[in-house]
């Protein structure tokens, strides 16, 4: 805590120090994200047609790290793929708009897919 004596003395520095504040709180919390981005991909993975495919690909071929290491390379760059589609559309639309179209799409493939198992 500054004195009341230093403030008047040197003004600039307390500027400064508001900004640098300014600055920290408006830095995203990348440790947060990644964690949040971690689950959120693990817990959709689980069980899906990719790791059921992987596990096909394991059962068949009898080597396990060869698959391992394939069906992790793809899904590093699909990964990487929807980053650079996601920063790309980022810039270009609000953030709003792209998550009532991401939600709208699995919306209608939902009905889509319920639609189906009904007929």
């Amino acid at each position: 805590m500054k004195s009341v004596k230093s403030v008047f003395k040197d003004p600039a520095s307390n500027l400064s120090a508001i900004a640098d504040q300014q600055q920290d709180s408006a830095k995203p919390n990348t440790g947060k994200i990644f964690v949040s981005t971690f689950i959120t991909i693990f817990l959709a993975e689980i069980g899906d047609k990719t790791q059921l495919t992987t596990l096909l690909m394991t059962a068949e071929s009898h080597n396990p790290w060869i698959v391992f290491a394939g069906a992790g390379s793809a899904l590093v760059l699909t990964s990487f793929l929807g980053v650079l589609v996601g920063q790309w559309l980022a810039s270009r639309i609000s953030p709003r708009t792209l998550e009532l179209a991401a939600g709208s799409s699995l919306l209608l493939i939902s009905v889509l897919l319920f639609w189906e198992v009904l007929h």
